[in-house]
């Protein structure tokens, strides 16, 4: 399979939910602004979401896939399938209860992770209400991931990257149909969310079946390769998750300040997580069963050759986002965003948050790329003890970074934790001989180099006065909008076409 094809499929996938989610995010604030009831539901979807983050698409896959991939290659289609059957058993089961005791202990979580909170009875009151609702969709959203593990396995890379969309559509149609038949109507955005975990899970089945995996319910302890997963699970639940364990804690930190500063954190992480999740989520999918199947067959330099693939189109694509993100953040928030409850004000404040993000943003895609090349390899310490000192130098950032920028410090301090966690899992792939870069890096970044200061300046001439975005109608914005990204797009690609960047190189890297 040609990796370059694959990337724009699963990129392409990807985008279409991010749009929808743009779109649904546009609705939720249009409807419901950022206030007391956006914070309130933005903290209870946050718990089952860092959740499914965590266990589900984070150490579940990080940890299943790879050993899904040596039993295909090694020991048969009969044998992976008897795999799926005791773990998807075993992890439908610990997910009930899990789920149970979330509904059970709602008050006592909401308590920990938004303790300002219990500061507005209703505020609290509120939150407590939405998590029993969203928190069922941590059991529905695992089982998806589950099931997305296998197909990427087996190469069907497509479904899993379009099955997210089906959550954002339930998000838009409970927001603008639904929502009136509630009382508060954020009630509807909860109710979304359990129906979009249903709907998630509902559409990947039918695939899983015509492969022949569709697990059944066989709860066999005694398999060893359940025990091999759920070992490697334990500390890869904490070494890949330590930018959503860093967000979390920024949501303790956000609850003691002015209302309005978790909406304006989670709008703009929002418009992080597109890049993010086109090219960082992209590339690691891929990666892994690739870098799983070239490490079950101990082929060490192609082994190398994808992880600097990986790493030369996160660059490639990543820096340029960084920029446009950071010089485009007003133009972007107002076209989106700037509707109904969303006012000015909330502009400007969620467009502090997401320049603070932008430093971060080639860093946390670069996790994504580098991560992999010890999972798949099935090491999961390296992984976990760079997480522990990225987490305890991320607090200490916050520390630093929320007293004079408030609730931007947080964000600044989220970008600059996953810089440096980036940074230390590149050592640490050079340092064990597991990544050997390939020819050719000193004019590549030169070529890079170029290309981001034209489009840079085109940006920055053609975007004018942030003032003049928060008037005229959303149509006007949108349109211009579209022109400015166009202009800084096309200025980009024909710099690093004029420096000697031919794309089809790219093509060229096959699994």
């Amino acid at each position: 399979m040609n990796l370059l094809k694959a990337l724009v499929t699963v990129s392409g996938m990807t985008m279409v939910s991010r749009v929808f989610g743009f779109v649904r995010d546009a609705v939720v604030a249009r409807v419901f602004g950022a206030g007391l009831y956006t914070d309130a539901f933005f903290v209870a979807f946050r718990l089952p979401n860092l959740l499914r983050r965590v266990f589900a698409e984070g150490a579940f896959s990080q940890a299943f896939v790879p050993i899904l991939a040596e039993y295909k290659m090694r020991r048969g289609d009969a044998d992976a399938h008897d795999l799926v059957d005791h773990v998807a058993s075993l992890l439908a089961l610990a997910l009930f209860i899990v789920t149970a005791l979330g509904i059970l202990a709602a008050p006592l979580i909401i308590y920990l992770t938004a303790p300002g909170f219990s500061a507005v009875p209703e505020k609290f009151d509120l939150t407590v209400r939405l998590l029993r609702i969203t928190f069922p969709y941590i059991l529905f959203i695992s089982l998806t991931s589950l099931a997305g593990g296998i197909l990427n396995t087996y190469g069907r890379f497509a479904i899993p990257a379009f099955t997210p969309t089906l959550l954002n559509l339930a998000f838009i149609a409970f927001a603008l149909w639904v929502a009136p038949w509630f009382h508060p109507p954020v009630l509807a955005l909860a109710w979304a969310v359990l129906a979009g975990g249903v709907l998630q899970l509902g559409f990947q089945a039918p695939y899983l079946a015509r492969l022949g995996l569709l697990p059944r319910f066989r709860l066999n302890l005694r398999d060893p390769g359940v025990w091999r997963v759920v070992k490697q699970m334990g500390p890869a639940i904490f070494g890949v998750s330590i930018g959503q364990i860093s967000l979390l804690i920024n949501t303790i930190f956000a609850s003691f300040l002015v209302t309005g500063s978790v909406s304006w954190l989670y709008y703009a992480d929002r418009l992080m997580e597109f890049p993010t999740g086109v090219l960082g989520v992209a590339l690691g999918t891929i990666l892994l069963p690739s870098l799983s199947k070239s490490f079950a067959e101990k082929t060490g330099d192609e082994y190398s050759r994808l992880l600097d693939w990986g790493l030369r189109l996160t660059l490639l694509l990543a820096l340029p986002s960084a920029l446009a993100l950071a010089i485009l953040a007003v133009p972007l928030i107002s076209t989106l965003f700037h509707h109904g409850a969303f006012d000015g004000h909330d502009v400007a404040m969620t467009g502090q948050a997401l320049v603070a993000y932008s430093v971060g943003l080639v860093g946390l895609i670069l996790v994504k790329v580098l991560a992999p090349g010890f999972y798949a390899r099935q090491n999961i310490r390296t992984p976990v003890k760079i997480g522990i000192i990225t987490l305890a130098s991320t607090q200490l950032m916050n520390l630093a970074f929320i007293f004079p920028l408030r609730h931007a410090g947080l964000a600044l301090a989220i970008g600059l934790g996953a810089c440096f966690n980036a940074g230390l899992l590149y050592f640490k792939l050079r340092q064990q001989r597991i990544f050997q870069p390939q020819p050719g890096w000193a004019r590549f970044a030169l070529q890079l180099g170029a290309g981001l200061l034209v489009m840079g300046l085109v940006l920055w001439f053609v975007t004018g006065p942030q003032n003049d975005w928060l008037t005229g109608s959303a149509w006007s914005r949108a349109l211009r909008l579209t022109g400015v990204v166009v202009a800084g797009a096309a200025s980009y690609f024909a710099a690093l076409w004029l420096a000697g960047i031919r794309f089809g190189q790219f093509a060229k890297r096959a699994a």
